[in-house]
């Protein structure tokens, strides 16, 4: 009013919080929610009188909160219950407020109340303005979309409680208020830059000199929670930037004191000088196109990097300049309100491997926010023949932002995409570099990109774990039994009891039989704080871990995976009715060889379908479908060449500590040399990765877990069932010794609920595998519930000993078996479909582009079925 100029979205975009207040009294209940009086404070010593007075919290999964609060005793409870409020329910609700104040001055406790406040998310386009004429303040409360499920809560707590609930006549009670000075990179829509600083309109982009705002409207929308430490978070970075200014201010009244005063020394140069002298930048415009969830989308960023002294990219600062768009088709033009790129970056869990990682703050129009993540990752495979699609093609996803309210089909927006940028828009982008480090950003990136692809030197610090056997002690105790096999050979298992879990289970549960892939263990971890075998222990079963002819205690130099089809699985099934009877089905859950295995056996005849509860099979199937690498090195005479060098000794030890023979060194040499996507520091990991290809993502595993996976487990690898192996991996599916299709034939043995689990990032079998098995059993077994998982992220073995995969996979294991326990793997059939088999959709994978070795596979299905 007295000529200051300010935006004119002053009083704009102003937030209750959600905020809902409401009064439950004349509860039997013992809530405690009056305050102390006078005598009883006086009682109580200061550091034991009561501190907050919100003593409960209920969180609502529509998206808001319900917290109780306490009152002092002195508050004028009449005014709150008839004057300014309406009850619920209806009735003498008015006269309740008089005889419950009577009750509570005479001492009695038969009525008990609180205060209840909701809290959440509203549209925050509440206006706050003064009426120059009437000198008034208006109020225009923001919309509550969640208004009427917060008074149903209400309800819902009051029918619990009992008593009368109040509720105010005016929608403006709130406790949290927030906005009406928002911060904005501009001053059309805001009143302060990110920084606090008020905006001047008559100059874009300009600032009142220090003039900042610093409080709770500062923030431009609801938060959700009680705001008070977002509001101090925000008041500790307008200090910040306030701060600076005020030691830059001071740094140059200083310097032009000492220039006037001490003239016979040199010029004395600023702070700002010095930082601006040696800092340099290097300005980027970059264009990516592609698509987003079947949309196309175009991108140009314009990125600022400042340079600091260092060599490396480490100490870069990155940040999106202003004006950049990303247009989607379908939204408006969604405009880059923040974000950050980080170059080159190294993940010490794959040092020969670099990153770009892109992550942007969208707003779109209509004030919806979103949030783009983009990676570029540059692996040294096969050298420099993937650098051009690797440093041109950026992997994103696109969400939603939670916490801003939405429309109901934008909720769960999560859409997946590649976008790229041209050979020609890359030249542009170089020729287009401005600033004074541009020649120095050019060359540490192009010194990177030749450490990366062709010196494939090993960057940032790689950490070694220290091996200890601390985690031994709380690994849950097993018993060890030895397995004489039909064919005289001795195997072994480990059997876990449930133990005190029976206790919370009085149903007697199935078994769970564990089947592990070629040689490594992926179920017993005790390095990790979970695994599959304590997730399974803790839903009340028993475990037994079958440890075969190819384990590393067992090591055979002469068998193939159809012997352990045929003798070692049936024995394990034999030992586990010898401690329940011969009526008891067992629950199997098998990794690659082991899905292998277990399907010769039961296709084969030597396991009865009838003692199977479940079948969960991850990465393997009666189908056996490889990435383009492993296709490759089966087609060639790779395992011919490596049985030759073995010898008559097929067990080839991997540590670099055991004496080795020279045939056997010389295999661990070539192994060494063979491609593999991921390269490693660790010898034992180079040696199995070259004679399998890699089995898991270098990222999804923890230090330890490689570590004792590398030096403890897997210390030996048996070879001698690699040439059946590689029959099996040329045909695609399950082939006896011999090359002859002796299992797919009969489908009629594959009478059980199946499960069969992908990881959604293909490593070594791809996910055409489980695909192709479940269309299968579908076919061929409609009475039975089938399910098939791609999991995103995981390669092969890491779906099993990866960091996350507690969460992300083991649940999809144990709902299987809980549902099969539940009795529910059995489907209804209707006989109609039954007698049409056409009709089942024989669809490319989703999870996969349909290939010729697709459809032939789908052809040798029919004729089978045929």
């Amino acid at each position: 009013m007295r000529g200051l100029k300010i935006s004119k979205a002053l009083g704009s975009g102003f937030s209750c919080n959600g905020n809902t207040v409401a009064y439950l009294c004349g509860s039997n209940g013992p809530l405690n929610g009056y305050g102390l009086d006078k005598k009883q404070l006086s009682k109580i010593p200061i550091q034991a009188r009561p501190g907050p007075s919100i003593s409960s919290s209920y969180s609502s999964p529509l998206g808001f909160t319900i917290q109780s609060a306490v009152l002092p005793t002195a508050y004028p409870y009449l005014l709150f219950k008839g004057i300014t409020t309406f009850g619920w329910p209806t009735g003498y609700w008015f006269f309740h407020g008089i005889i419950d104040k009577l009750k509570h001055l005479i001492g009695s406790k038969s009525s008990q109340a609180m205060v209840l406040l909701a809290m959440g998310h509203d549209k925050s386009d509440g206006k706050i303005i003064l009426d120059k004429e009437t000198n008034k303040i208006i109020f225009s409360p923001p919309h509550d979309p969640l208004l009427p499920q917060k008074v149903k809560a209400f309800q819902k707590i009051t029918r619990k409680l009992g008593g009368i609930l109040f509720m105010s006549r005016f929608r403006s009670a709130s406790v949290h208020l927030l906005g009406g000075c928002n911060a904005s990179s501009d001053s059309s829509d805001g009143v302060c830059d990110p920084n606090g600083q008020v905006f001047d309109p008559e100059v874009p982009g300009l600032v009142h000199q220090g003039l900042y705002v610093c409080d709770a409207s500062l923030i431009p929308c609801s938060v959700g929670v009680n705001p008070s430490l977002t509001i101090a978070a925000a008041a500790e970075h307008v200090c910040k930037d306030l701060v600076n200014n005020v030691l830059k201010y001071k740094t140059k009244t200083c310097t032009n004191y000492v220039s006037k005063v001490v003239d016979q020394n040199p010029p004395i140069e600023t702070h700002d000088t010095l930082k601006s002298s040696e800092t340099s930048y290097v300005s980027v415009k970059e264009t990516l196109r592609g698509y987003i969830g079947g949309m196309p989308c175009t991108a140009t960023l314009r990125m600022k990097i400042n340079l600091q002294n260092s060599n490396d990219f480490d100490d870069w600062n990155y940040s999106i300049m202003r004006k950049s768009l990303v247009t989607l088709k379908g939204k408006d033009k969604l405009h880059v309100i923040d974000g950050e790129v980080k170059m080159l970056e190294v993940n010490y869990r794959t040092p020969y491997t670099q990153y770009m990682h892109y992550r942007l703050l969208l707003a779109a129009a209509s004030g919806s926010r979103y949030v783009l993540e983009g990676k570029k990752i540059m692996n040294p495979y096969l050298f420099a023949i993937f650098s051009r699609k690797e440093t041109t093609t950026l992997y994103v996803t696109f969400k939603r932002v939670s916490g801003n309210f939405a429309e109901d089909h934008h909720v769960g927006l999560n859409l997946k995409g590649k976008l790229k940028v041209s050979m020609i828009q890359l030249l542009k982008t170089l020729l287009s570099l401005e600033g004074n480090g541009k020649g120095r950003f050019l060359h540490l990136f192009l010194l990177h990109l030749l450490r990366t692809y062709i010196l494939q030197i090993p960057q940032g610090i790689h950490e070694e774990y220290t091996p200890t056997d601390s985690y031994n002690n709380s690994y849950p105790t097993s018993t060890f039994h030895e397995l004489e096999t039909g064919d005289g050979c001795i195997i072994s298992c480990r059997r876990w009891n449930r133990g005190h879990s029976r206790l919370k289970f009085n149903e007697e549960k199935h078994p769970v039989l564990l089947l592990n892939g070629h040689s490594t263990e992926s179920f017993c971890l005790p390095t990790e704080s979970n695994d599959l075998i304590r997730t399974l222990l803790t839903e009340g079963h028993e475990i037994w871990l079958l440890q075969p002819r190819l384990h590393p205690l067992n090591p055979s130099n002469n068998f193939t995976i159809e012997d352990l089809g045929r003798y070692d699985i049936p024995a394990v099934i034999s030992k586990i009715c010898e401690f329940h009877g011969p009526s008891m089905k067992v629950h199997v859950v098998a990794h690659c060889v082991g899905g292998l295995a277990i399907h010769i056996a039961v296709m084969g005849g030597h396991v009865s379908p009838t003692r199977i509860a479940s079948l969960c099979c991850t990465n393997s199937s009666m189908f056996f479908k490889l990435s383009t690498l492993a296709t490759v090195k089966m087609w060639l005479p790779l395992v011919s060449i490596s049985m030759a060098l073995l010898g008559k000794n097929k067990t080839l030890t991997l540590l670099d500590t055991s004496k080795a023979s020279l045939r056997h060194r010389l295999l661990m040499y070539i192994a060494r040399w063979i491609p593999r996507y991921e390269r490693c520091t660790c010898n034992e990991c180079e040696v199995f990765s070259g004679i399998f290809g890699n089995t898991f993502w270098h990222q999804n595993l923890t230090p330890t877990m490689h570590h004792w996976l590398n030096k403890r487990s897997t210390t030996k690898l048996p070879m001698a069932a690699f040439p059946h192996l590689r029959k099996i991996c040329k045909s695609g599916f399950i082939v006896d010794s011999k090359g002859n299709n002796s299992y797919l034939i009969h489908p009629e043995r594959m009478a059980v609920s199946t499960l069969y689990i992908s990881g959604g990032r293909s490593l070594l079998v791809t996910p055409e595998t489980t695909f192709l098995a479940n269309k299968y059993v579908k076919l061929h077994q409609p009475g039975f519930r089938h399910e098939r998982i791609v999991v995103d992220g995981f390669g092969h073995s890491d779906l099993l000993i990866g960091e996350e995969s507690c969460k992300e996979v083991f649940p999809y294991i144990v709902s299987h078996i809980r549902l099969c326990e539940e009795g529910k793997d059995i489907v209804m059939i209707n006989k109609e479909k039954k007698d049409r088999k056409e009709a089942l959709d024989w669809a490319a994978d989703p999870y996969r582009v349909a290939s010729f070795s697709t459809w032939s596979s789908m052809s040798k299905l029919r004729l089978l079925d045929c």
